[in-house]
């Protein structure tokens, strides 16, 4: 399985952005998937978190209540509908898989995550 993210773009502050990330094959299905952002300088850090089959979904705390996680397993796609967006949001945006073998850890650690797609590059202007 590949995961191709695409949506980003260029806002301003308070617009509102739907990240895609598509993958290649409907094993995709039994993937969990979340949503990691790398900034600047920073650590990349987890943003959202959805299991296989939708049912449960995280969230950091800097993105609840704002950001929404999706998933059509139909079209092997996830989504990450982000309102409300702010400068502190700019960063690149990357999906990641969790595949189905039995072995997981973390949703919000980069090292539960099997297979990762491009970055999407998200800018937020004031």
């Amino acid at each position: 399985v590949q995961l191709q993210a695409s949506g980003g773009g260029s806002v301003q502050a308070g617009d509102s952005l739907r990240l895609s990330c598509a993958a290649s094959t409907q094993a995709f299905t039994g993937y969990a998937v979340a949503w990691f952002r790398q900034a600047p300088g920073k650590e990349r850090e987890f943003v959202a978190f959805i299991s296989w089959s939708g049912g449960t979904t995280h969230y950091a705390d800097s993105v609840k209540g704002r950001f929404t996680i999706s998933r059509d397993n139909a079209k092997s796609t996830a989504y990450l509908q982000m309102d409300s967006l702010n400068p502190e949001d700019t960063a690149i945006y990357t999906c990641a898989g969790d595949a189905p073998d039995g072995r997981t850890g973390p949703y919000y650690k980069t090292t539960s995550y099997d297979i990762w797609g491009q970055g999407t590059q998200v800018t937020v202007s004031s």
